[in-house]
């Protein structure tokens, strides 16, 4: 359990979790075939902010979102830049794949998932450790 808190829009709940069963078939694809298995623990179509993310990791603070068409238009593009930067300001990390990341190159996808995933551990206390040593 962890004391990090991120707000979030209680009336995006009934959104969500139509989203959670209407899934695209990129994101079925991900979930079933690599995010449900995996050692950590991911929440699928969750809302955070006024957003909805499509996967959000706790522990790593970790945001995947899989981009379709309407993401590439001029306001799509505007409309992620800024959703990106509120989501950044949380402490977040968010990583983007296309749907055609997805489909065509699932492994690069994964391991760029399990590269974003590596989380460094917390810095020692020097006379921590030099306590550690002495004992």
């Amino acid at each position: 359990m962890t004391d990090f808190y991120l707000p979030y829009n209680k009336q995006l709940i009934p959104r969500a979790k139509e989203l959670r069963q209407n899934m695209t078939m990129p994101e079925k694809k991900l979930w079933s075939e690599y995010l449900r298995h995996n050692s950590f623990k991911f929440m699928k179509q969750r809302p955070i902010n006024n957003f909805i993310v499509d996967f959000y990791c706790a522990k790593a603070k970790l945001i995947i979102e899989i981009d379709g068409d309407t993401h590439f238009t001029n306001d799509g593009i505007a409309y992620d830049l800024t959703r990106t930067a509120i989501l950044e300001s949380y402490g977040l990390k968010v990583i983007r794949f296309t749907n055609h990341d997805v489909i065509h190159s699932f492994e690069g996808v994964c391991q760029a998932i399990e590269k974003a995933l590596e989380i460094p551990p917390p810095p020692l206390n020097k006379g921590a450790s030099i306590q550690a040593f002495r004992k």
